[in-house]
């Protein structure tokens, strides 16, 4: 698998530093009991020996079911095209949630990988592009890590949107394709929306 060695020490041996690098009063207890090699074993039957635009959101499934996690009432925060201004205001203010601050999204972030069908062994050089295929493996974690996420969400919500483009809300984006359907209306009082104009700044 490309990259195997690389996503196995993702996923296995950041579990305790994730628990101590929470964000102070955000920090979420029972981190230790979560199964490293339980979770490695059921990300590889998703992945390992299927074609790299096979892999379905739902052969995920168990993999999420070994990392269940509790998420915080009215602190949540969606981003869309403004991935790194939103985790630098995240990790200044230690008063929101994104989805890469989950153990799932902290373990797979910046990640690349794909599987390979026992007959190609061996000739795969490179995994494809998200956009090169609908069940690209990579997209299909993200899309149920993201519909989990705003599943999940509850109370005020907050979601920074990228005014320096011409749609600043894409509903062929992660956000408004996945998450924002996934938000619950019985759950969730209030969306507080930021339509951020430049986001070189200067910053109020």
């Amino acid at each position: 698998m490309k990259l195997g060695l690389l996503v196995h020490r993702r996923v296995c041996y950041p579990l305790g530093y994730y628990h101590l690098s929470n964000k102070g009063g955000l920090s979420l207890p029972g981190v230790a009991r979560y199964d490293c090699a339980e979770i490695w074993r059921e990300f590889e039957a998703a992945v390992v020996s299927k074609a790299p635009c096979s892999v379905r959101v739902r052969d995920y499934r168990r993999m999420f079911q070994a990392t269940p996690q509790a998420l915080p009432c009215d602190k949540l925060l969606f981003w869309s095209k403004t991935r790194d201004l939103v985790h630098r205001y995240s990790a200044a203010t230690r008063q929101f949630w994104t989805l890469e601050d989950t153990l799932v999204g902290f373990m797979f972030n910046d990640l690349v990988w794909c599987g390979q069908e026992e007959k190609d062994r061996g000739t795969l050089t490179s995994c494809p592009e998200w956009s090169s295929c609908v069940d690209h493996p990579v997209y299909s974690l993200w899309k149920q890590a993201s519909q989990n996420f705003a599943a999940a969400a509850c109370g005020n919500v907050t979601v920074v949107l990228n005014g320096s483009i011409p749609n600043a809300f894409n509903r062929k984006s992660m956000f408004g394709g996945v998450e924002l359907d996934s938000l619950n209306p019985r759950m969730v009082d209030h969306v507080n929306i930021k339509v951020v104009a430049n986001l070189e700044g200067p910053y109020v």
